[in-house]
């Protein structure tokens, strides 16, 4: 049951990522959090974002100069990823975008909370005692190794009623480790849009049977897919379909169908009714990988490399497989083609999605619970 909220609660919503247009895949969530917060009774949300197609009755209140400088980001990939390509720009973007946020705070005085994704968006947040949800996704805890970071956003927690919601429940140990004697930490599960629960799978025995992998392509997201999958894929009846932007430069097998990067639409409409299963064999510092949480809404098997963020989704031997080695993930394939064993894990995977994540309404709603905390306890300080 969703909080009843105070008439017209003013949120600021800050995000470094978001998609230009309904076909972009880059920052498709953000899109997706915004528009169930946007549907919240008595909220009125404003964005500070790239540009983008808003909800309706949202409003941003980034300037010219901001849409200018964040398209240009997300042109780049990202923060994170021009940090880690090196460079002038490299060197100077954190700052500029600190300035940016600081700047946009002073702006936007006139909110009720700050909703915030990404800790190091929180870094410029002004002392005004406002309270703040900060969301931390995977990378959040790479950033509190650099020198600073952490004591800087203690600093910027400690007057003000702060709730950080991780996206997974493994992140919840470290958050408070640093953070939970001036913040209270809150796991939030993001929410999963209808059309996924909405796909008819089918599944029968036909050759050739084709596995997904959608992922950015570099040399930590893909981890070791392409050695374990070679003696599988190649020249056999099976086939590799990759999906996802090239980050770095990576060479391609060429028994792997490589598509770039694809539209949730078109693997909504033509991959996933058709596929035998997710696979993802990622080392690197995964939040809770939403592709993944949308394959099992499809009814999709997932077989994944042995890691917290991926132990916290997949349920071994129930609605996927979690792989160590070669021999485990060859053994995960096999299994996964017969098509009894296939729909069982599917539809398991699926309730298990429904249950646990449901809609971005849901997800929305679950915000609306810490809005109407911190909210309450503000007024009563």
């Amino acid at each position: 049951m969703t909080a009843i909220l105070p008439d017209n609660m003013r949120i600021l919503f800050i995000s470094t990522s978001y998609p230009k247009d309904l076909k972009d895949w880059r920052g498709v969530f953000i899109r997706h959090v915004a528009g169930g917060l946007s549907r919240l009774e008595h909220v009125k949300l404003s964005i500070w974002a790239p540009p983008g197609e808003l909800p309706p009755d949202v409003q941003s209140v980034t300037n010219i100069s901001d849409d200018v400088w964040l398209s240009r980001l997300m042109a780049a990939g990202g923060i994170s990823h021009l940090v880690r390509s090196g460079g002038v720009k490299a060197m100077s973007a954190p700052f500029v975008l600190l300035y940016r946020l600081r700047k946009a705070y002073e702006r936007e005085s006139h909110n009720d909370i700050y909703h915030i994704n990404w800790l190091q968006c929180a870094l410029p947040l002004p002392d005004d005692g406002k309270p703040a949800v900060i969301t931390a996704l995977g990378n959040d805890l790479k950033l509190l190794k650099l020198p600073l970071v952490r004591p800087l956003l203690r600093r910027v927690m400690k007057n003000r009623r702060v709730t950080i919601c991780p996206n997974a429940e493994w992140m919840q140990a470290p958050l408070e480790a640093a953070f939970g004697d001036v913040a209270r930490v809150r796991p939030i599960s993001f929410g999963i849009d209808k059309c996924w629960y909405d796909i008819e799978r089918q599944i029968d025995s036909s050759q050739p049977k084709p596995w997904l992998a959608v992922t950015r392509l570099t040399h930590d997201k893909l981890g070791p897919l392409f050695e374990w999958s070679e003696k599988i894929f190649q020249q056999t009846q099976r086939e590799l379909h990759l999906f996802g932007p090239m980050q770095e430069q990576i060479s391609i097998p060429s028994w792997v169908h490589y598509h770039g990067s694809a539209s949730p639409d078109d693997l909504a409409a033509k991959w996933f009714p058709n596929a035998c299963g997710l696979i993802t064999l990622s080392r690197h510092a995964e939040g809770r990988p939403q592709v993944m949480l949308e394959a099992m809404a499809s009814g999709l098997p997932i077989i994944a490399s042995s890691m917290s963020a991926h132990a916290s989704i997949v349920s071994h031997g129930s609605t996927g497989f979690l792989c160590e080695s070669p021999q485990e993930y060859e053994r995960a394939v096999e299994r996964l083609e017969d098509p009894s064993t296939n729909r069982s894990f599917g539809h398991e995977a699926r309730r298990w999605a429904l249950q646990e994540f449901g809609t971005w309404d849901d997800c929305a709603g679950r915000y609306a619970d810490i809005y109407r905390q911190l909210f309450e306890n503000h007024s009563h300080a």
